[in-house]
């Protein structure tokens, strides 16, 4: 129900873009009644005390009271707010920026959009707040756990040109792990591939997993260093699945440190986040040739991954 809003009128708050629910057609005498119906994730009462505060607005920017009667065929916009939303440490760093683009390093745990647990401790959320720009949009995702490189889209008119170039995989990805060695040396030295076909987890929603069929999903690896136990791996994923690098490294048989998910579930989804241990995987560098300039841009992480004291083994 709840969209990107599309009215200029409605600046982000705090960081925070509001969402946007369209009102059908419907019994509801007033707009409370409607939302204290179709979105009872938050009491009447409270519905009531955010719409006094003018916390609710309509398509022009204006507060909508609690008493307003409901009229279909409108958009509402408000904000979410979390009582008791995590906060996340470490500090994201702003690596580039002009007219066009935005491009940021990601700490460990912080995650890219809003969703969750997590509102305003996000990576677009702190950038707008810290920049001052409410347009930014990312043109990827990379995983809460994963540090490293994001690029977001400055304005609203080149929005549809970076979204082709990532549809067309047109953003070439580098990343580094620090994962299990094999169990058995390398029977091919150098550059290997990994295909599959992922798809979600039908009883777990937080999980993807390799299935049967066509293959959907396709990496890049190789082994770059080996230390003890842990072994330094460069990856590149060529598609973009969900969790992909975690679940092919973990289906090679050589899983990332610090994986609570793959190939064993060590938390789920729904458990308060820590943020010890972190996943030894970083997205270090992006390059792609600029759909509005033409012109070839490439960033590098300034993240190094930590490798364990010698000796002692892997997470």
């Amino acid at each position: 129900m709840a969209h990107a809003p599309r009215s200029p009128h409605v600046p982000a708050r705090d960081g925070l873009r509001a969402s946007c629910v369209a009102l059908p057609a419907g019994p509801w005498p007033t707009v409370l009644d409607f939302l204290a119906e179709r979105l009872p994730a938050l009491p009447r009462q409270a519905w009531a005390e955010r719409m006094a505060a003018g916390d609710v607005l309509c398509d022009a920017g204006r507060p909508v009271p609690p008493h307003a009667p409901y009229r279909p065929q409108q958009r509402l916009y408000y904000w979410r707010h979390l009582e008791a939303e995590p906060e996340v440490p470490g500090e994201e760093h702003v690596l580039f920026q002009d007219e066009l683009l935005v491009v940021a390093d990601k700490p460990h745990f912080l995650p890219v959009t809003p969703g969750g647990r997590y509102a305003r401790q996000t990576l677009l959320a702190r950038l707008q707040r810290r920049l001052g720009i409410d347009t930014l949009v990312p043109l990827h995702r990379i995983d809460r756990e994963t540090a490293g490189i994001v690029a977001f889209c400055v304005q609203p008119a080149h929005r549809d040109a970076y979204h082709a170039l990532v549809r067309a995989q047109g953003l070439r990805k580098r990343y580094e792990a620090l994962a299990h060695l094999p169990a058995a040396p390398q029977a091919a030295p150098g550059w290997q591939t990994r295909t599959s076909r992922i798809e979600e987890d039908p009883e777990r929603f937080f999980l993807m997993r390799e299935v049967a069929g066509a293959a959907n999903s396709e990496t890049r690896w190789r082994l770059a260093e080996a230390r003890d136990s842990l072994g330094r791996y460069e990856l590149e994923p060529v598609t973009g699945k969900r969790h992909q690098l975690r679940v092919h490294m973990a289906a090679l048989g050589v899983p990332i440190a610090g994986d609570r998910f793959y190939p064993d579930v060590l938390e789920t989804a729904e458990q308060a986040p820590g943020f010890e241990a972190p996943l030894q995987l970083l997205a270090r560098g992006l390059a792609f040739t600029d759909p509005v300039t033409g012109t070839e841009r490439v960033f590098e992480s300034r993240q190094r991954l930590a490798w364990p004291p010698a000796g002692a083994g892997a997470a």
